[in-house]
């Protein structure tokens, strides 16, 4: 449990058998951190190769439908064609022909589910050291490094996500041993021979930071700096202070680490930081203005229910679990409620995984989070609840104008689910990525397994 990252390592990977890729629009934008607009940089020198899978046009007709933007529609019908939603309405919208028909009497319709937190592909399963790859814990800056780097496609994490917990997309992130753990890259999560066939087209990178215990404790141990709080907060400012000079300058000498530092003082490269304590949060936003960037996300943030006024001001969402807590001494204030004070104090709320097993039930982690904020009397709407692991996670990653809601013209990324997905009984039935029908529970040649689980006892029943 203590890795130098937040917590767990995470395992994952898918590799389906490819079926011919021809589609897909790629959106031609992407973003920074609320609008969505272009972050790579002009010649990208390991893009995206991703192409959506074949689909059908499809209709999803009678179930429930939460549109991931606090939107609920009894009786729903969804349109999905060539990739995209075509329509959402209730049971007066009338279906094309051509479509193919699925009834959803009794069930449920959301968007996409999204990990803003994931170590899948970096830390995958089976968990062994060959496979300790998330964290570059020989300096404490590393921005040069790059997540996608690391990244197994075979991590059986990947399918199990999809299958289990309606995973559409999600930010696979360095670890945490850093004050600068290096860039992050967001994935479809959909099986792929490369990283680049899985990278999220038009995805605006991360940067992923850290404060606190872990990286005074990981460079303190070896007798360097920082081994205390306010080290962390020296080395950081300093190394900002270099990367303006690089930003301003000719830039002939070319330095990876001050490429990505530029990118986040232009607005292009988001800020994920990993944080837990209320004081330090308030710091680092204090340090965001000093150095001119802005913090995208307060990841796993246990106290972010005491500031929850500064986190509205300053625009910043807090990726957060329902209930972990006390597993170190920054997270001993972590409580239950926080999600829902947050969501009270009108600040943006995600729910996050961190872990393999939690990215297969964040559905089940949010209405933990909403049970325990009806026990203090703060009642927040299953269609709110449904936003916190959809909308709000991509516009945190900046991917908001192109998923994350079910909206005319938007990825069709849509989870069918057999019953509430804010109950425990409830699990995915079908599950499409762009249009294209990736996983359906009743039908066995549509259960992903990586090849790398092919034969395994147990595993890969798939005839």
């Amino acid at each position: 449990m203590m890795r130098y990252r937040a917590i767990t390592i995470l395992g994952g990977a898918a590799a389906l058998a490819a079926c011919s890729a021809n589609a897909g629009s790629s959106p031609a934008s992407a973003g920074t951190r609320a609008s969505a607009t272009s972050s790579a940089p002009a010649e990208e020198p390991y893009a995206s190769t991703y192409s959506a899978y074949p689909g059908a046009p499809t209709a999803l007709i009678g179930a429930t439908v939460f549109d991931g933007a606090g939107g609920q529609i009894d009786t729903g019908t969804v349109l999905f064609e060539n990739g995209k939603v075509v329509a959402i309405g209730d049971a007066s919208l009338a279906v094309p022909a051509g479509y193919m028909r699925i009834d959803g009497s009794g069930k449920f319709v959301t968007p996409g589910i999204i990990d803003i937190h994931s170590h899948l592909g970096d830390y995958p399963t089976p968990s062994v050291d060959a496979h300790d790859d998330g964290n570059e814990a020989t300096s404490p800056t590393t921005p040069d490094v790059w997540a996608e780097h690391s990244i197994w496609p075979q991590d059986p994490g990947f399918t199990r996500a999809i299958a289990n917990g309606g995973i559409t997309s999600l930010q696979i992130l360095p670890g945490s041993a850093n004050l600068m753990g290096g860039r992050t890259v967001t994935l479809k999560n959909v099986p792929s021979r490369t990283v680049q066939g899985m990278k999220f087209p038009g995805a605006p990178y991360g940067m992923k930071m850290a404060c606190g215990e872990n990286p005074k404790r990981v460079y303190g141990n070896r007798g360097r700096m920082p081994s205390t709080r306010m080290g962390n907060f020296a080395v950081n400012r300093q190394t900002w202070i270099d990367a303006q000079q690089y930003a301003e300058g000719d830039r002939k000498n070319r330095d990876l680490g001050k490429d990505t530092l530029a990118g986040v003082l232009a607005g292009d490269i988001l800020i994920h930081n990993h944080c837990y304590r209320a004081d330090e949060m308030a710091l680092v936003m204090d340090m965001a203005k000093e150095f001119g960037y802005t913090v995208s996300t307060f990841h796993h943030a246990v106290e972010s229910y005491k500031i929850g006024d500064l986190l509205k001001e300053n625009q910043v969402c807090s990726a957060v679990w329902a209930d972990w807590y006390g597993f170190k001494m920054e997270s001993y204030d972590g409580i239950p409620e926080n999600a829902a004070l947050i969501q009270q104090a009108g600040a943006c709320v995600v729910i996050h995984s961190d872990d393999e097993n939690g990215i297969q039930r964040l559905n089940q982690e949010a209405a933990k989070a909403q049970a325990a904020g009806a026990r203090m009397g703060i009642d927040i709407a299953d269609a709110d609840v449904i936003s916190w692991i959809t909308l709000n996670a991509a516009k945190a990653m900046g991917i908001d104008a192109m998923t994350g809601s079910l909206e005319t013209g938007k990825m069709a990324d849509i989870v069918l689910w057999n019953g509430d997905p804010l109950s425990v009984y409830s699990r995915p039935e079908k599950v499409w990525v762009d249009g294209a029908l990736m996983y359906d529970a009743n039908d066995p040649k549509r259960r992903p397994v990586s090849d790398f689980e092919l034969g395994q006892p147990g595993e890969g029943d798939v005839k």
